[in-house]
């Protein structure tokens, strides 16, 4: 049976076969055999053409569901009750080992920065190794930051905390390598990633993040979850400004 969907995607998004083959680096008679033949293609080659026309790999090819749920589910490693029961050494060591990328999403997250005090020099010292970093911080004054502050019931204190947070990063954010933005996002979930590991602080509407559960995933090929959380701080990236 041929795979249609993946035909109709690729006629809808304006694409052609040899447009997609070219962006995946492929030759067109191996999508031809996608189609035709509806044949599962490698790993790489699903994720690329997914993200090439904008879709789940899993819509486009559904028997990897199995699989990415499998794995998906492994990726999970623990979970913490709230924030102030993740280890400070797991803090550290996260922090220590990361070497190639550092993102962090956050309204203030000063937490880390008061527990960590030589977490500028380190990312500095990350970014000039190659390691690529970017922090979103709310905008303290901005309509977002201001309704938190409200619903955690600390008013204009969170806005403070995002100024400190910032005022902390101003030595690390003239290295090459170190980006700071600020955003206005309604923010769901902090995420914390280092390397292949992110921390998830979901929110909860009436409680500051500190008293809310944090998640512990470290990415395995073939799932999902972590994709799909560092997806969402791309969203958010995208939309802020530069400190």
């Amino acid at each position: 049976m041929a795979n249609e969907r993946l035909r109709a995607t690729i006629s809808a998004k304006g694409q052609t076969l040899q447009t997609l083959a070219d962006h995946v680096g492929i030759d067109p008679k191996s999508v031809e055999r996608w189609i035709s033949k509806d044949r599962t293609p490698h790993r790489s080659h699903r994720w690329k053409a997914a993200s090439f026309l904008g879709v789940d790999e899993i819509y486009l090819w559904p028997a990897v569901a199995k699989q990415a749920e499998t794995a998906s589910t492994s990726e999970l490693i623990t979970y913490y009750p709230h924030r102030g029961a993740v280890p400070a050494s797991l803090w550290a060591s996260l922090i220590e080992q990361a070497t190639s990328q550092v993102e962090i999403l956050v309204y203030a997250g000063l937490f880390l920065f008061d527990s960590n005090p030589d977490l500028p020099d380190q990312l500095a010292d990350k970014a000039k190794a190659g390691a690529h970093v970017r922090i979103l911080l709310g905008d303290p004054d901005s309509a977002m930051i201001h309704q938190r502050g409200e619903e955690e019931g600390i008013g204009d204190d969170l806005a403070a905390r995002a100024r400190i947070t910032r005022r902390y990063l101003q030595p690390a954010a003239v290295t090459p390598g170190v980006e700071v933005r600020l955003h206005d996002t309604i923010l769901y979930n902090s995420i914390y990633r280092f390397d292949d590991d992110v921390l998830v602080n979901p929110h909860v509407l009436g409680a500051p993040a500190g008293q809310n559960p944090v998640l512990h995933f470290r990415y395995i090929p073939g799932a999902r979850t972590f994709r799909h959380y560092m997806r969402s701080f791309d969203y958010a990236w995208d939309r802020g400004t530069p400190s």
